[in-house]
């Protein structure tokens, strides 16, 4: 079977190709063929050997997922499904912003860790994506978006994707090899050259992993955090009850002093009478009151059978105000790609569950 180089970073590429008896420089001229250019076919690589090109042929493949469906939100957000085989599927969606474009990215087909308010928990668990699965998303849209903007315009056009966040279908951390590799080759600048401050991956709160990316790939860290105590974490971040508030905002302490960013931002999304009540915001303010911080706060996204309700605006002002009036900088996260079901919280794909989580929920509801 053919090898997919997208697998690959530099320094695997360079080890494969001296397997093939190639010099290391042919390796680095081929991803940046890949990467930079975005090619796939082997024998459009110009500067490259005939009979390099030739070998790579019978030998390699650049294989992204193939698309299934694309879509693209009246506010000009994109969403793709990629095709990842037996029935599962995973979502990307693209966010142009004025002074960015945002790529969130998959890490996993589904998810295990059950947080009752995702849509993507919900559909169960397959497996995790390989490293071409994770870094193909980024190819695809990258030079999908380069290649249009190009016709349009008739100018060579700049990197669409300026910033990729790892908070799409899956736990980055649970997949910590595949998504830590893949950062890689999003960083290097033979290939992507994003900087570690504007790759982000968010966590639910593994902790053990967290201090494992502050050694390997120090990017800016999200995390998932939902609840400023316990009690109510373990019943909406079921990951709590392993890794509760006092490991996780140690472990936010440790991040820090490798991360690129002097902050953590804790992602908060508010459930209309769960979590968005002023003692949830004071709670916050003394959870986190060692910890550089910002919050961002995400109104819940419905979708069917949810259980819960989007909050009142009254309700999230007088949350916001709470931190800020405690100096905490706090952002609200606008709702994009509602239309195409692309919101944050809204990504579900399709999963071939291996967990037996559905089949569990629905034999209960059906009781």
């Amino acid at each position: 079977m053919p090898q997919n180089l997208l697998d690959f970073d530099l320094e695997g590429l360079t080890a494969w190709f001296a397997e093939l008896g190639e010099k290391p420089f042919r390796a680095k001229q081929v991803f940046h063929w890949i990467h930079q250019s975005g090619v796939a076919d082997f024998t459009q690589m110009t500067d490259i050997a005939k009979s390099l090109r030739e070998t790579l042929q019978r030998e390699a493949v650049v294989a992204p997922p193939p698309i299934k469906l694309a879509h693209t939100s009246t506010d000009g957000t994109r969403k793709w499904l990629f095709d990842v085989g037996v029935a599962n599927g995973i979502e990307t969606v693209f966010i142009p912003e004025d002074d960015r474009g945002t790529l969130c990215v998959s890490s996993q087909v589904g998810c295990a860790l059950e947080c009752t308010f995702c849509s993507t928990g919900r559909q169960g668990f397959n497996r995790n994506l390989t490293v071409a699965e994770i870094v193909g998303q980024l190819w695809v849209a990258q030079h999908t978006l380069k290649n249009q903007a190009n016709r349009t315009t008739g100018e060579v056009a700049e990197r669409p994707v300026s910033n990729v966040v790892m908070m799409g279908m899956g736990e980055p951390l649970a997949n910590f090899e595949n998504v830590v590799t893949a950062l890689g080759i999003m960083l290097d600048d033979h290939a992507y050259g994003l900087s570690r401050r504007r790759v982000t991956v968010s966590t639910s709160g593994i902790v053990p992993a967290m201090d494992r990316l502050a050694e390997r790939c120090p990017v800016a860290l999200a995390v998932s955090l939902h609840a400023p105590n316990d009690a109510l974490r373990d019943q909406i971040v079921p990951i709590n009850r392993k890794y509760p508030l006092r490991e996780l905002m140690a472990a936010c302490r440790r991040y820090l002093v490798h991360a690129p960013r002097d902050f953590v931002t804790f992602e908060y999304v508010m459930l209309a009478g769960v979590n968005d009540q002023p003692v949830h915001a004071r709670q916050l303010i003394e959870l986190t009151r060692d910890v550089p911080c910002k919050f961002n706060l995400i109104p819940f996204n419905p979708f069917p059978d949810s259980g819960y309700e989007k909050p009142r605006h009254d309700a999230m002002r007088v949350f916001r105000e709470i931190l800020q009036d405690a100096g905490y900088v706090v952002t609200t996260r606008k709702t994009r790609g509602d239309d195409i079901d692309a919101a944050c919280g809204q990504l579900a794909g399709r999963v071939a569950d291996k967990s037996g989580r559905v089949m569990k929920r629905m034999n209960q509801e059906a009781a």
